[in-house]
């Protein structure tokens, strides 16, 4: 794959990071390799509007050769990475192995069962389109099996959907079911009463969006209790066995509708040295270099960059891993040439999080934000963040069309099963 006897930068992942690296080095003369399980990058923001029948999967994902169509130092492989030798600067893959001169993990993150076995073989989380595709199908699936019941118990069960996590991914798919409950249910499911379906979002710490100030955070309470979502706090679940959702002070809840979203973790590749990694996530120095490995980077959600304006590193948020892969590809271009890199800083440019219909909180270096406006700039900066002309134009005319209709307009079941594995 050394095309041209140049320096090669294998890339592992295709997240906003890894692709941030293969646009800026588009110029750059070296030979890159891009590696990833999957053949496109994924809008992750907008996984759950997929999950909730909002869009489809097609207009929130990119194919990678598309992306970088033209670009004559790329490359791409579909496949996993199955470790990393650092002494022969080389990585092992099923396909085979594959040197590197500099070599980038961007891995992102998975979701963490804290070593709960039972909840990880029995729950939903949503990292990935497979995963969105397999919360549709069960939520459709769910209401379509109602129908058949006679008694109102086993309907109840069938339509209690449980969230667990009341971040801004947990909090989103809330709102987006009581809207599907208040708008679709009515209509689409007449033999059904939409007081049936219940949507219970849990939270372990004493508020929701605890990254978000306790303004933010009560405002988006507020707009969820008045949607109808029972919002538990400090509230934490021991169990899920795929019936019983089981919390810590006792109580039961009876669903089979059980989505994840109460924590991730990096996504780490073995190989690199024990010393390296804390707290799942590889240590860093403000070059994104690894600890111990000055011929390998990290970048993204499974990158620990430990500073005094960042004592528990970087959130994990897409803007991060955009910044580190701008300043890494400047690093590179800055070591190919033989200059001194530059220290990474985090500019951090606020958070957003959605409801539903008007209704999201903001808070942005200008100002802090809720409603309306809040929503607008939420739907803005999403839109601006898309890859592709196409996907923003597709994406503009289904928000148009569901704002003034109350549709959603991807209803249609795609697995047989619940698809819990991870």
């Amino acid at each position: 794959m050394n095309m041209k006897n140049r320096p090669v930068v294998v890339i592992i992942g295709g997240g906003f990071g890894g692709i941030e690296i293969v646009k800026k080095l588009r110029n750059a003369p070296v030979d890159i390799i891009l590696i990833d399980k999957n053949n496109h990058h994924t809008f992750q923001p907008l996984l759950y509007q997929v999950a909730t029948c909002g869009l489809s999967a097609v207009s929130i994902t990119a194919p990678f050769r598309r992306i970088f169509k033209g670009q004559q130092n790329f490359r791409f492989r579909m496949t996993e990475v199955t470790s990393i030798d650092p002494e022969k600067k080389k990585i092992l893959t099923p396909i085979g192995e594959i040197g590197y001169d500099y070599l980038v993990i961007a891995t992102g993150s998975v979701s963490n069962f804290f070593n709960n076995e039972e909840l990880e073989r029995n729950s939903l989380s949503l990292k990935n389109v497979m995963d969105a595709l397999s919360i549709r199908s069960l939520l459709l699936r769910e209401f379509e099996t109602a129908i058949t019941r006679m008694q109102s118990d086993e309907k109840k069960i069938l339509l209690n959907f449980v969230i667990i996590g009341g971040g801004a991914t947990g909090i989103e798919i809330a709102g987006a079911l009581a809207e599907f409950k208040t708008h679709i249910v009515a209509s689409d499911y007449p033999e059904l009463d939409p007081g049936l379906m219940n949507i219970h979002l849990i939270e372990a710490a004493e508020r929701i969006l605890p990254m978000m100030s306790e303004r933010s955070s009560a405002k988006a309470y507020q707009y969820l209790t008045r949607m109808g979502v029972k919002v538990w706090l400090n509230t934490r679940v021991s169990n899920y066995d795929g019936l019983n959702v089981t919390l810590t002070d006792g109580t039961v809840l009876r669903s089979s509708a059980f989505i994840w979203t109460a924590g991730v973790k990096g996504a780490l590749i073995p190989g690199i040295n024990g010393d390296a990694v804390a707290g799942n996530r590889y240590l860093v120095n403000e070059f994104n270099q690894v600890k111990g490995c000055e011929d390998i980077f990290s970048i993204g959600d499974v990158a620990s960059m430990i500073t005094p304006a960042w004592p528990r590193g970087h959130p994990l948020l897409a803007m991060p891993a955009i910044q580190q892969g701008g300043k890494l590809a400047g690093n590179l271009k800055l070591l190919l040439a033989g200059k001194p890199m530059k220290k990474f800083s985090y500019t951090d440019l606020g958070v957003l999080a959605t409801i539903g219909r008007n209704k999201a909180v903001a808070e942005l270096p200008f100002g802090r934000f809720s409603g309306f406006f809040a929503w607008f700039l939420w739907m803005f900066i999403h839109l601006v963040r898309l890859i592709g002309f196409r996907n923003r134009v597709i994406i503009l005319i289904e928000w148009m069309f569901s704002y003034f209709t109350y549709e959603y307009s991807f209803r249609i079941i795609t697995q047989n099963g619940k698809n819990t594995g991870r």
